[in-house]
């Protein structure tokens, strides 16, 4: 096959894309600090996130009566579940991991700890055989990993939150890992939007219950100016522009050139923690970040030039 070439229009586009992700986990930095909790970042983005996604529907059906808006009744589980796994459970522990760990811990471990999982199970599912390289890239991610949690000692009594957050953000890789895999038969059948829509939705009313249980619904009526500013950040560039940016772009250059920009994301995050909310990255992190950004490369570079 060919290799595809990304113009200088889609290029900007995914740019735009990385900076809009990358910093969403410094925004939620920024809602925490504004008296929100983890809960209730996660559910009033993605009820606001869902309401504008069902809009984007209604006019895309408006504007072309074929476009299907409906899904078969036997896929409604295999949604369920993707919608539990990619929003509901994923970004709980991840809101949850950034208000102990820092947004520099998050970005790391869910933008390059998701691509060597998802090599690994692909591999295991589909019983193709690592390279050499694959499993060198493996090896060395681990160490990185290491050293972001345990920040290079092997004590945890000085830094408790952090290590516990921690392992809470190894848990949102697999989340993804999972709902990526099991989303693959789905997003074959259906419009990528549409599923995406559908998972966001259901996602977020997945969350109220989370919301009711801690007492945190009512923050929706007292949530200061700044807290809105970031939950309607979080939806309407990181949710609905975010995912329309990332399967326009996707449709036109292909998966490989288009996931590659992704690699960027943590470089954004730490830059923008660091700049904006005075975290500091120590050099076991950045060092261990590092190992795993080379680890992911290993895992998922082709074995030839050509996609």
């Amino acid at each position: 096959m060919e290799a595809r070439t990304i113009s200088l229009f889609h290029t900007f586009l995914m740019l735009v894309l990385i900076f809009f992700w990358g910093s969403s986990f410094v925004v939620v930095k920024i809602a925490l600090w504004e008296g929100l909790t983890p809960v209730a970042v996660a559910t009033f983005r993605f009820l606001v996130a869902g309401g504008l996604f069902l809009v984007a529907l209604l006019f895309g059906r408006s504007v072309d009566r074929d476009y299907g808006l409906l899904v078969d009744k036997r896929d409604f589980p295999t949604l369920l579940f993707l919608a539990f796994t990619g929003v509901t459970f994923f970004f709980t522990f991840q809101y949850i991991g950034i208000q102990m760990a820092g947004a520099s811990v998050a970005a790391i471990f869910v933008c390059l700890l998701s691509p060597i999982l998802i090599a690994i199970l692909s591999a295991k599912i589909f019983r193709e055989k690592l390279t050499k390289k694959q499993v060198a890239g493996i090896g060395i991610a681990a160490v990185g990993t290491f050293l972001v949690i345990t920040e290079g000692v092997l004590s945890f009594e000085t830094s408790r939150d952090f290590f516990l957050g921690s392992l809470i953000l190894l848990s949102t890789p697999i989340l993804w890992t999972a709902y990526s895999l099991v989303g693959k038969r789905v997003l074959e059948k259906y419009d990528s939007f549409l599923v995406v829509a559908y998972v966001t939705m259901l996602g977020g009313l997945f969350l109220l219950p989370f919301s009711l249980a801690e007492n945190s619904l009512y923050l929706m009526f007292t949530m200061s100016f700044g807290a809105w500013l970031a939950i309607l950040f979080l939806a309407l560039t990181c949710s609905l522009m975010g995912y329309y940016i990332w399967f326009y772009v996707l449709d036109r250059v292909g998966a490989a050139v288009t996931s590659s920009f992704l690699f960027g994301e943590p470089l954004v995050t730490v830059v923008l923690a660091m700049v904006f909310i005075g975290e500091e990255a120590s050099l076991f992190v950045l060092l261990g970040g590092a190992l795993i950004f080379v680890g992911v490369y290993l895992v998922t570079m082709k074995r030839t030039g050509l996609m």
